[in-house]
């Protein structure tokens, strides 16, 4: 027991090293002797990037633990459609120098209700109609986010082109463009779910093990599920709103916690995912900006390894369970 304890306390030591070293290099390679401007730039986007990483972390360990299965995301079930979906009927009743003059912190917690009570409703119906299903589940998933996108589409045929050309901008994940008046509260809003989610690590110990085992175990199922799917909307529409859509940044340092901590305990694992996120977001903004000198984006890179790990994920599976 001490052995598995030393063990997993020694890699949280390494990736905490490796994490605190790269932050440490993002924020001061080639500043030429203007250490203090670069901080002013680098620092907001470091702040950004834990956010994010402790959010998308937190979020899916948990939509999966409530899911039982590892391959569900919040962001699958088509919750990246229903922000462009938002911003974008936003954009067609105000037009977009409107939306784009007026950002104020009202838009960015309205959008953020927004995304929870929608994404509420959602899971909760296909939690409820699903029981569990992967096919099933990612099928209605598939749907609504085909109907939010045809919306979206629709939308956007309509709209004017030089407002579609500013309502991109705003549909494409930026971690290099974030506002710093927004920061602030989404902290706050992330720290706090994420620490009640903390709080809740050791029932969802008890959930991880089956619903059967927890309602024996006397958890009230329907009241954690509700408790559980509000706190998740809230970290991933206040992530979605502060950077955008990012698909499979969570599906990666979720599934990575589980493999290199061979540990359930959700203590360790959010603590883990957080950290490799900080290494994803970080380590990759640094090779967007100093090795590809900003000829792509962090997003794509994301997107792209993302949608091979998931690719071999579900072959790895299917051979091994055949």
């Amino acid at each position: 027991m001490k052995k598995i304890i030393y063990s997993s306390v020694g890699k949280l030591i390494f990736l905490a090293l490796i994490a605190f070293i790269l932050c440490g290099v993002y924020l001061t390679y080639n500043t030429y002797g203007n250490f203090s401007f670069a901080w002013q730039i680098r620092g907001k986007k470091l702040f950004a990037f834990i956010l994010v990483a402790i959010a998308t972390g937190f979020s899916t360990i948990s939509f999966q633990t409530l899911t039982q299965n590892h391959f569900l995301t919040p962001s699958i079930l088509g919750l990246d459609s229903l922000y462009v979906l938002i911003q974008t009927l936003l954009f067609f009743l105000f037009g977009g120098v409107t939306m784009l003059s007026q950002q104020s912190l009202g838009l960015f917690l309205g959008t953020i209700s927004l995304m929870v009570i929608a994404s509420l409703f959602l899971s909760k119906f296909m939690l409820g109609k699903s029981q569990n299903d992967l096919f099933l589940l990612l099928m209605i998933g598939l749907i609504l986010g085909t109907l939010f996108s045809s919306g979206s589409t629709f939308l956007q045929v309509l709209m004017d082109p030089n407002e579609y050309d500013l309502l991109q901008g705003k549909l494409f994940a930026s971690f290099g463009n974030v506002d710093s008046q927004y920061l602030l509260w989404a902290a706050a809003i992330i720290i706090g779910i994420s620490a009640i989610l903390f709080w809740l690590s050791t029932t969802l110990d008890v959930l991880h093990l089956g619903r059967e085992q927890a309602i024996n175990l006397g958890i009230n199922l329907p009241r954690l599920q509700i408790l559980l799917l509000v706190l998740i909307s809230g970290l991933t529409g206040t992530a979605t709103a502060l950077v955008g859509p990012v698909t499979f940044l969570g599906f990666i340092v979720a599934n990575i916690s589980y493999q290199f901590m061979g540990t359930f305990k959700h203590r360790t694992l959010f603590v883990t995912s957080g950290l490799l996120g900080i290494i994803l977001l970080v380590g990759g903004q640094f090779l967007v900006e100093q090795v590809f000198r900003l000829n792509t984006t962090l997003s794509v890179i994301i997107e792209f390894v993302g949608g091979v790990y998931f690719v071999g994920k579900l072959v790895y599976e299917r051979k091994r369970h055949v």
